[in-house]
């Protein structure tokens, strides 16, 4: 399979600002760390399943199962970098179909966090989602073409970033201000 990385399918970033200081915030740790839980109250009824995971080298995972318009996405996120106020997630997603078909897209994900004034931080998530030489197939078999797929693409992805940084964001927050609480208390 081939990445048509000088395609952009869709692209998306949407930002949030959450009152926890910059070095209060560690968001590899609550990427690595989060409750399944937690992430289907990110974007309900969207995120589906969440875990962690390793690659065979040894590299972090985030495994994420999600709806994204009408298709069923299984992310197997690896971490390209991985810091507290910055990941860098690349994905060879599955997408299935409601008819079942299966079609592969690239993601890279990442989140970033920003100081900004008065002790504040502004998270952003960014999506960008490039096609791959088997989605061209697909879509070419669909008799759609690459713009039609990008516009759809870019609706759907576009709803959904919008829908969930704020809830990301907020929950990186609480586990900020959960991990500070634990510090306090064991000093």
């Amino acid at each position: 399979m081939k990445i048509l990385a000088d395609k952009i399918l869709s692209q998306s970033a949407y930002s949030h600002d959450i009152d926890i200081p910059l070095d209060e915030v560690d968001i590899a740790d609550w990427l690595f760390n989060l409750p399944e839980a937690e992430y289907q109250r990110c974007c309900p009824p969207d995120h589906i399943a969440a875990g962690a995971t390793f690659t065979d080298d040894g590299r972090r995972m985030s495994i994420n199962v999600e709806m994204i318009g009408t298709g069923l996405v299984v992310q197997h996120y690896v971490a390209d970098e991985a810091t507290p106020s910055y990941c860098r997630m690349n994905s060879i997603s599955d997408v299935f179909t409601p008819l079942g078909e299966r079609t592969q897209v690239n993601v890279i994900w990442e989140l970033i966090a920003e100081a900004i004034d008065g002790n504040r931080t502004r998270y952003t998530n960014r999506v960008t989602c490039h096609p791959t030489d088997m989605f061209m197939d697909f879509i070419a078999k669909h008799g759609q073409t690459f713009e039609q797929a990008a516009a759809a693409r870019q609706a759907a992805g576009g709803d959904h970033n919008h829908r969930e940084t704020p809830l990301f964001a907020e929950s990186i927050a609480r586990k900020a201000r959960a991990s500070a609480a634990i510090r306090a208390a064991a000093e």
